[in-house]
Formats: structure tokens, sequence, C-alpha cells
């Protein structure tokens, strides 16, 4: 056991300050992580550059802290991203789903493992947030025809996704920034399986187990999304001298109807259409053309005194020709993930819906409780969308169906099919030959992924617009934070310290307890921050512990990485817990229920394959 070193010095204190502010920042709801982001990248620049450190390998500078924008990891990352985001708009694994769908019909329990072990295998070489948005549309609509409950279907599917990502260099962000790290500190570059074998181990009897107990863990609890979308019908609401609307301006009427009525004109007289300004003051003789579902029509012409004269013999022509024109309309609810447009947007500053006909009707949070939530009725247009919000959205199936192939939301509900085109086989292609080249050492990953994006542009499987939407943002500036913050910490002796205070603590342990504590850690973290952020300042971390104890390092980087990953507790842990949170009408503790043991499984398994050296 080392001795303890003593103090860090003042720019170390300061990495590790640094540290704590961001860790907080990233864990903050009430922030955008690329302003929390930035907010570190800056804070790193200016305190070094006002207060110089010059470490062994020179001075620590601008340069050292924005290098993260060129790390290889990052690339291979966005790279893959876009491959993925192929895969996604060309529908290559829409084959696969109804495949699935057929034994759902007739075997519901085989179905769902069959299904579990299937996303878990896809999600070793692909992202899991396009698979889990390509699975959730098929998985509702066949819970809805083999009467089977969702609430015990999406969650474990989702879980399955995340054991999945863990087993392969390129199955999530996390273990690709993970190897990155390996190779910078003189280690050699982890292969595409590595670590595939105790990943395969823990997570089949893992998956397993959730699927025995999903069913008795988790409640049969009717999903918001599981609700059939109401027929929508043209209405035109005639304002007579005795209508309660009368008189009033449109806000009042609005208010009137707690903000739910969609108008969409307003007719004075023979095809005069008045412009629908709050100030606007509704006349007898107006006719105001909404669309809604019938009980909702109802309700307005009760509330306001406007008959629904569908039979009057005074209709204007326009009249007329719009209540008889085939509406198509319907209901569908959508969720907004990192990469759509409409993400730390508000309806108002987003184009999105208005470009596909479609008209946002009420937004649900699943970061709001349900008690404060006013369901997106009182400022609808100005409240601002984060990653798993619902937006209940009104439009023409054309619509919808453009809106689901534009990639820049997901859709949970309405009669829309996943996309199908004839690019489907070539991306397919290209996304296993990507692998393939990888996992045989012909070509770095991230060089292969560059040419899978090169190849995916040129046979027109994915075209500029759908790249941008496939680049989060969120991930890459969080990520280069993170790089930041990690290469401050190592150069300022920060790591060392931190190390040496665990091997102080630790040094009488046997080397399989410290890899299960170095693991359980990471898990907690990763609960309260990102899994990225968590993998980049713990990994340094490992290495050091290693030194100090005389241990393999590798083992307990592994107990890094695979802690990182360990998103089941909350459903803000990962990104596709969010998603199946909302499709599967969950509250937040049901996470914790089929998490819990998920965790204690995996841990424990993963901890003891670790400690006796399996597959490593």
């Amino acid at each position: 056991m080392n001795a303890f070193s003593g103090a860090p010095d003042a720019h170390a204190i300061v990495a590790m300050a640094l540290t704590l502010v961001a860790l907080f920042l990233f864990s903050s709801r009430h922030l955008s992580l690329e302003s929390s982001s930035l907010a570190v990248l800056t804070l790193l620049v200016v305190v070094f550059e006002l207060f110089p450190y010059s470490g062994e390998q020179g001075r620590l500078g601008p340069a050292d802290f924005l290098a993260g924008f060129g790390n290889p990891a990052l690339i291979t990352i966005v790279a893959l991203l876009v491959c993925s985001k192929a895969l996604e708009v060309t529908g290559a694994l829409h084959a696969t789903t109804r495949l699935l769908a057929r034994i759902w019909k007739t075997q519901p329990r085989l179905g769902l493992l069959a299904t579990m072990f299937i996303v878990a295998g896809a999600s070793m070489f692909m992202n899991n947030t396009p698979l889990v948005a390509m699975a959730l549309p098929v998985l509702v609509a066949v819970c809805r025809q083999t009467q089977t409950s969702t609430a015990r279907v999406l969650m474990p599917v989702g879980f399955a996704t995340i054991i999945g990502g863990m087993a392969t260099t390129i199955g999530t962000s996390t273990n690709l920034l993970v190897a990155d790290l390996v190779a910078d500190h003189g280690m050699p570059r982890f292969g595409m399986f590595e670590f595939a074998e105790p990943v395969l181990i823990a997570g089949s009897i893992s998956i397993v187990l959730i699927w025995l107990l999903a069913p008795r863990l988790l409640p049969d609890r009717e999903q918001r999304s599981s609700r059939s979308s109401p027929r929508v019908y043209r209405g035109v609401l005639h304002v007579t001298e005795k209508s309660a609307a009368a008189g009033k301006t449109l806000a009042q009427v609005q208010a009137m109807t707690h903000s739910r009525m969609q108008i969409e004109r307003i007719e004075r007289g023979e095809d005069l259409f008045i412009a629908r300004l709050p100030t606007v003051v509704i006349r007898p003789g107006d006719r105001i053309y909404t669309r809604a579902p019938s009980a909702q029509l109802k309700e307005y012409e009760t509330v306001l005194g406007t008959p629904l004269n569908a039979e009057n013999r005074g209709a204007s022509t326009f009249e007329r020709r719009w209540i008889g024109e085939s509406a198509r309309q319907q209901l569908a609810e959508i969720v907004v993930t990192s990469s759509s447009s409409l993400h730390r947007q508000s309806l108002d500053e987003s184009t999105l819906l208005s470009k596909h006909g479609l008209t946002p009707i009420a937004i649900h949070s699943p970061r709001r409780h349900a008690d404060e939530e006013a369901d997106g009725e009182d400022g609808l247009e100005s409240r601002r969308l984060g990653v798993g919000d619902i937006v209940l959205i009104q439009g023409d199936t054309d619509g919808i169906k453009a809106l689901q192939r534009s990639g820049q939301a997901l859709v949970l509900s309405g009669a829309v099919d996943l996309p199908t085109t004839a690019k489907a086989l070539p991306a397919g292609v290209i996304m296993a030959g990507v692998v393939f080249v990888a996992a045989l050492g012909l070509l770095p990953i991230m060089v292969s992924a560059l040419v899978g994006v090169v190849l995916c542009i040129g046979l027109r499987c994915i075209v500029w617009k759908q790249v941008r939407s496939a680049l989060d943002s969120n991930l890459i500036m969080m990520i280069v934070a993170s790089l930041a913050l990690g290469e401050a910490l190592v150069q300022t002796g920060a790591t060392a310290w931190l190390a040496d205070v665990f091997v102080t603590a630790a040094g009488g342990l046997p080397p399989g307890l410290v890899i299960a504590v170095l693991m359980l850690g990471s898990a907690l973290m990763t609960e309260v921050v990102t899994n990225n952020a968590t993998a980049v300042l713990l990994t340094p971390l490992a290495f050091g512990i290693a030194e100090g104890l005389g241990l393999d390092a590798k083992p307990l980087v592994l107990a890094v990485m695979f802690g990182a990953n360990m998103s089941y507790l909350t459903p803000l842990g990962y990104q596709t817990n969010i998603m199946v949170m909302n499709a599967g009408g969950y509250r937040f503790g049901d996470f914790f229920r089929l998490g819990l043991p998920l965790q204690i499984c995996i841990w424990l398994m993963l901890s003891w394959l670790l400690a006796i050296g399996v597959g490593i």
C-alpha cells in the first residue's frame, strides 16, 4: 500500500473544482448540455491562460483543451452516428421488425425474449437511439394487436439495447471514448470484440432475468401512446346574436375553451377571412373553422353557443368546399429526440411542424410532475422542448409520414409505417462492411466509419439534410468538454492524487473487490451525469489506481467503462430510457423497480468475470 502523498497543488485543486462545477452543470435540467460544455471549456481556457501551468509535457494551454474537437474517438462517433442514421431512414431493419411482429402474434412471451436478444445483438453495431426509434412503433402496434401490456415490454427492450451496446468498442460512444483513452495511456487499443465475452455471459443471464421479472415488477399501466388516435373532423362554428362568443376577443374565446381549440380560419362575409389576432373581436355572422374529435366539437358548440350548422343553406362557397373535402386528419404523438430541430426550441421558434402541415395540440413533459403539468394547454407555443417531451400533433397522414421520414422526431402513434426504400440493402451492407473491416483490423474503426459515411452519401442512402440531423451537438460538446477536463486533471496531477487517496483507503482490499467498488462508483455516477463524462473522468483514475496497487490496468478500465454504461435506475440516465418512458407510460419509480435487480445482477456478474479474467 502506498503512503499518502500529501495535498495537491493549486492548479490540481482548480482542475478538481472545475470538474465538480462541470458535473453539477451536466446534471442540471435547467441548462442545455451545449451551454454547460461551452461554459466549462471557456472556464478552462481562461483560468489556465491567466494562471499558466507547466508540467512534464510543457505548458497546458487552449490548444490542449480544444484538441477534443479533433479527437479520433469523437470523429468515429460522429461517423457511426451518420451510418446508423442511414440504417434508420432507409428502413434497413424493417424486415427484422416485421418478422418479430409475426412471432409476437402467436407467442407474445417468446416474441419478447426474441426481441430483447435481437435488439441487444443489433446494438452491438449501431447506436441505441435510432434502434429504439425503429423498434418502438412496431412494438406498440404489436402489443395492441396481441392485447399485451406495453408497460411490461418496452422497458425490458430498452434495457436490452443498453446491455448489448456494452459488448463492442462501437456499441456505444462511451466504449469508443474509453478505447481511445486506453491508447493514449500506452495500452494496446481495444479490438472490436476484445471485451465481448464477459458482457455476453453477464448480459445474456441479465436479459433472461428481466424477461422473467418484468411481468411481476412492472405495473400493467395503460400508456399515453396506447390510446387509439381519435378520428378528427372538420367543423364550422356559426356565431349568432345569442352566442356566448359574440362580442368577445379571440383571446377570450380561446380562454373559454381552455386554449384547446385550434382555429384554422375566421370567415366574415362571403369568402372574406380576417387575421387570427388575439385582439380580433368575434361578431355575429362570423364562421370559425376548426378541426377536432367529435366530442370536442360538440363541447365547443355548447361552451361558445355557436351551432355546428352543417346543413346551413347559407353556407359560403368556401365552407361547403372545406367541409366536403376528405380530411384524412388524425392525431399522433411524437417524442423529441436530441437530434431533432425541436430540441431546445419552442413551437413558436421551430418551423418543423408547420412545414409538414401539422398542428401542435398539447405537450407532455416527463421532467414535470403530473400535478404541476398543464399538459401543454397554457403557453403551448412558448414552452421550450427537451429530450423526451411528447407533442400531441394533428394533421394529414401524409404530413405525419413526411415528419417520420425526416428523422426529426419519433412518431409513437398514428397510422405511419416504418420507412421503406430501395436503399435499405446498400445501407445495411455498408454498415456491415464498416464493422467487418474494423473487426479484422484491415483499417482503424475511424477510417472505416468515414469510408462508410462517404459511401452512404455517394449511394444516396442518406442526404445531407439527414446527415445534419444525425449530428448531436449535445454529445459533441459534452465529449469535448469532458476530454478537456480529463486533460487538466491528468496534467496537473489531480488524477494521480485522487488515485493515491483511493489506494490509501482501499489498498488492503482484494483485487476483485477493488474492481467491484470502482464499477459501482462509475454506475452510480452515470445516473447523475452523462455516461461519457463518467468514463472520461474516471478512466485516468483507473490507471492511477492500477499503478498504485500494482494491478493490471485493463480490468479496472473495463470496470469503469461497464459501470458508465449501467444506466438502469432512472429514466434520465440514458436517452433511450426517456423514449421508452413516454411510449410505455412509465413513472419515474418504475425504472428503479426493474432497474435495481438488473443493476445488482450485471454488476456482480461482471465484477466476478473481470476478477477471474474471463475474456480479457
